[in-house]
């Protein structure tokens, strides 16, 4: 046999040695551990609540409180899998809850005992009768007589509230109505002359106002209005405080503000179409939002309506004054009555601020009821509370509120704080409370307390709402994470 070439021997697998093998490499660094796909992260869970609801099995949507036993509370959202699971609602009580103490736990005789657990509460109704998810809940006013619930599926079902002897409450359904394709907000009338008439606005840009009597079998859901000029999504709606004027707003950028009752027109103080006192859209450039409108408000004195949309907008538009139904008892009054109307009649839709201090759309608009302020909520995660005494200037600036997240909801305390207090809650799954007190260089901080217990970063958790009765002593909350939380002021 002849012997291997030497290109042969380069070509053939190198070969350890007996004695390599056996000898050992020290590493001075030591061992490296491998990176592993099972690494968890450590989460820390805190939960503020003094009270939990959990039997709706995904995200809720709506929630509403009684106005005359805050105790009840309504929740609404949907349930199953499917992109069609029908909508369900809940009605429970919190009367039941203890509050926790005020006291720290080193007060305690026992400073080793846990804190109380929050507790469990139970459903006292089921909401049913929805094809689609329950996206918004009301009670009519002013002494919530029937609960509405407004559905994905265009349904509006009505239900009557009876206390018996021992003060135990119970529902029956009513009736329903369909004549949209989606409800997306639902608000009560506020006015006494008017009472259980709600209003909605649709997908489909109409508004409609029911007035509910369970009295008339035939017809117990009586359609008193139903308007048709806007040519978009109607997306939020609000009554002013004496129930006279309804104002709504539109993915079109379109502001509208009703004269259901009759009451201005009967002063001559209505637009062309005999319906509004006030009409702006988007054409008009001085008005117009790009990326439309998706918040409404109107001050406690019915002096100004403040709307919020795309790209950080809000603007301020005045409204016409009703005045006094008494008859002047001297030509000096009348004439002053006279200037007065005029005045309201030039004063109705004109834009009276074009304000623009936050970066992404406005979710939600908010006035105190003591104090000349209005907060504006974005989805850049900051609060914006404006000074409406001193040409809307900006009295507090909160950046963050709710980390990086979109704020949901902001609504002053209305019997606490003097007006102050301001609570807010976000896409982070936090609700905190604010003191808005003080000059917008002011240094300090407004955050006053903040409650945990939802899942937050936005995708599957946060906060879409909740209820705070008039003391806001106590806070209820409708959890993304399918949860209803209580939390203690």
């Amino acid at each position: 046999m002849s012997a291997p070439h030497q290109d042969d021997i380069d070509d053939a697998p190198e070969m350890l040695d007996a004695e390599d093998a056996l000898e050992e490499v020290e590493d001075g660094d030591g061992d490296i551990a491998m990176d592993s796909d099972d690494e968890q992260e450590e989460i820390i869970l805190q939960n503020d609540s003094v009270a939990y609801f959990d039997s709706h099995k995904d995200s809720v949507f709506a929630i509403a409180q009684h106005p005359t036993q805050p105790s009840l509370i309504a929740t609404g959202g949907s349930e199953g899998d499917g992109d069609d699971a029908p909508g369900k609602g809940y009605v429970f009580d919190t009367s039941p809850v203890v509050g926790r103490p005020v006291l720290p736990a080193s007060y305690n005789a026992d400073p080793s005992s846990q804190p109380p657990k929050s507790i469990e509460l139970k459903p006292l109704f089921t909401i049913e009768g929805h094809s689609d998810s329950i996206n918004t809940l009301a009670f009519t006013l002013p002494n919530g007589e029937f609960l509405v619930s407004g559905g994905l599926d265009g349904r509006l079902r009505t239900y009557q509230l009876s206390v018996d002897a021992r003060n135990k409450p119970s529902f029956a359904f009513v009736a329903e109505s369909q004549e949209v394709p989606e409800v997306n907000w639902l608000a009560a009338c506020p006015s006494p002359k008017f009472p259980n008439t709600i209003a909605l606005g649709a997908s489909d840009g109409s508004v409609w106002v029911y007035t509910i009597d369970a009295a008339d079998a035939s017809n117990p859901m009586q359609i008193v209005q139903s308007y048709f000029l806007h040519t978009a999504a109607c997306t939020a709606g609000a009554w002013s405080p004496d129930g006279a004027f309804l104002a709504t707003v539109s993915e079109d950028s379109s502001l509208y503000v009703w004269d259901v009752w009759g009451e201005a027109a009967a002063k001559n103080l209505v637009n062309d179409n005999g319906q509004t006192v006030v009409s702006l859209t988007g054409q008009d450039q001085r008005f117009g939002v790009e990326g439309g409108l998706y918040s409404v408000a109107i001050d406690p004195k019915t002096s100004f309506v403040a709307v919020g949309g795309a790209g950080g907008a809000v603007k301020i538009v005045g409204l016409p004054r009703l005045g006094s139904d008494s008859q002047p008892t001297s030509s000096k009054q009348s004439k002053a009555k006279a200037k007065g109307v005029e005045a309201g009649s030039a004063q109705g839709g004109t834009i009276l601020a074009d304000l623009q201090t936050q970066s992404d759309g406005i979710e939600t608009l908010s006035f105190s009821n003591k104090q000349p302020l209005l907060a504006a909520g974005s989805v850049d995660s900051s609060i914006v509370v404006y000074d409406t005494s001193r040409r809307f200037a900006v009295r507090r600036h909160i950046k963050e509120a709710h980390e990086e997240f979109s704020v949901v909801k902001v609504e002053f305390v209305a019997g606490l704080g003097d007006g102050w207090l301001l609570t807010s809650c976000g896409m982070d799954g936090v609700v905190r409370r604010w003191d808005v007190r003080g000059a917008a260089s002011s240094t300090e901080t407004s955050l006053v307390k903040e409650w945990r217990g939802h899942r937050g970063d936005g995708e599957g958790g946060g906060v879409l709402g909740f209820v705070e009765g008039t003391t806001g002593e106590r806070i209820v909350t409708a959890g993304d994470d399918g949860v209803v939380l209580v939390f203690e002021a």
